[in-house]
């Protein structure tokens, strides 16, 4: 892990499909860390590699072209060649975030909700079985764990809270009879854009380390592209925008971590 001397090292992992790698790199850069884009096929051979990061993200897209199901593929892969990598990551403190197609990885390797030893949500069809391309207004769970959203919840104006959507399964389900800890439910849509459970957008594991949400904060990391930029007060836009708060909030949990050991 990163030590209070070291900038924090941030992976992309991105493969065949994926296209939103580059947003996702300059969102850990301009967030403080140092990041490295990898293909896939490369940390498949070298699983390795993952132990020298401390924070992982899932960027979105349609990976493998969502053959057979969005994401599918992409976690095919990652669980036959780096699942205990990628577990022994989270269990030293590594903050890992999937978004859109990567939430829809993560969830199918099972690192979310990640406290069952089975599948017990699903990211499917959107309720209107369309592709949906928009902004949504977030509202933030201020008693989640989530070390992502840490920071997030300072944007209480829902004006000012809001991140860019654009999917075609991104809604989310729940096992019969499986109630999910409402702790872990990080963000919600203030309006139910696709028919998800309880408006679930994001979700984190018990740790609060390993976040997926369908929205798109690396979308979002300049206040120019704000719907509404410009009649947002100016002390406002004097700040990070919530976009790169989800990922400054994560690298200083990093650089705390690192702190303490």
């Amino acid at each position: 892990m990163t030590t209070p001397s070291t900038t924090p090292r941030a992976l992309v992992i991105r493969t065949a499909g994926t296209n939103c790698d580059a947003e996702l790199v300059r969102a850990f850069e301009l967030a403080g860390a140092v990041p490295e884009s990898i293909h896939l096929d490369a940390l498949c051979e070298r699983p390795e590699l993952l132990e020298s990061f401390d924070l992982i993200g899932f960027p979105g897209g349609f990976s493998y072209g969502d053959d057979i199901a969005s994401g599918r593929i992409k976690a095919m892969h990652a669980r036959q060649h780096l699942l205990p990598q990628l577990h022994a990551a989270r269990d030293r403190g590594v903050p890992i975030i999937g978004i859109c197609n990567g939430f829809q990885v993560l969830v199918q390797l099972g690192l979310l909700p990640g406290n069952t030893d089975h599948p017990t949500l699903a990211l499917c069809q959107n309720e209107h079985g369309r592709f949906i391309d928009d902004w949504a207004v977030m509202e933030v769970n201020h008693n989640s764990p989530c070390v992502w959203t840490q920071e997030l919840t300072s944007f209480d104006d829902p004006e000012v809270c809001r991140f860019p959507y654009a999917h075609a399964e991104g809604r989310l389900v729940l096992e019969d009879h499986y109630q999910i800890n409402p702790d872990l439910v990080a963000l919600r849509y203030q309006t139910n854009i696709n028919g998800s459970h309880d408006r679930i957008a994001g979700v984190c594991d018990p740790t609060g380390l390993v976040f997926g949400l369908m929205p798109h904060p690396e979308r979002m990391l300049d206040w120019n592209r704000h719907p509404y930029a410009t009649r947002l007060d100016a002390k406002i836009k004097s700040g990070p925008t919530p976009g790169l708060s989800i990922f400054t909030s994560a690298v200083r949990a990093v650089q705390n971590h690192g702190a303490a050991v």
